[in-house]
């Protein structure tokens, strides 16, 4: 059964991990390039419209963001990677944040590292999901924008980024206009937020 998220709200932003809640709840973080759609999908998630707030400009996204669900977890915006307009001083400081934060938060259940669909995955798409994968993170792969491209399209796009990525299963799809995906994302998220005792401690590996 698909998680229910009836409650959200925002509680803060951070530009330093030693910043962060220290109150122990489970968290679920968000990687993707800048613009791929992590506040979007945010506020799908959570039937909010300005929850997460997003931005025109890519690479504006500068901080940690975090969102307590349900009073249980914690959702958590990252940086986004790879906007090239972006200083090198400046991606080198939103890489070492993103590491920090990854490398030591113990509470970190899993990564879903957002792609757009209608493009294939780039060079930093790759490095991020090998990093994840190296350092033993659970990571599920979400196709973001799928309202973009036409139904009959989408497992063509979907076969790209698996195979790009080198996956093992087909990444899911999510449109965060229409909420199609929504329900298979909170399915993969709540068993990797609370598993059973048949359920496996990941999400999508």
């Amino acid at each position: 059964m698909p998680l229910q998220i009836k409650q959200a709200r925002y509680i803060g932003t951070y530009v330093k991990t030693e910043q962060l809640p220290a109150d122990g709840l489970p968290e679920i973080a968000l990687v993707g390039r800048s613009n791929v759609g992590k506040s979007s999908l945010i506020n799908r998630l959570a039937n909010r419209r300005n929850l997460a707030k997003s931005s025109s400009t890519p690479g504006k996204t500068r901080t940690i963001n975090y969102y307590l669900i349900n009073e249980t977890f914690y959702m958590v915006d990252l940086p986004g990677y790879g906007f090239a307009k972006v200083g090198r001083a400046e991606r080198q400081r939103w890489g070492k944040m993103i590491e920090s934060y990854l490398r030591q938060r113990t509470h970190l259940r899993g990564v879903i590292q957002l792609v757009d669909i209608r493009h294939p995955p780039n060079e930093n798409d790759l490095l991020m999901k090998d990093w994840l994968q190296q350092a033993g993170i659970p990571l599920l792969v979400v196709a973001t924008k799928a309202d973009k491209i036409s139904r009959g399209a989408r497992r063509q796009h979907l076969a790209v980024v698996r195979k790009a990525m080198d996956l093992d299963q087909e990444p899911l799809y999510f449109s965060a206009q229409t909420g199609e995906g929504r329900e298979g994302l909170l399915e993969e998220m709540g068993v990797a937020l609370f598993p059973t005792d048949d359920d496996v401690n990941d999400i999508g590996t």
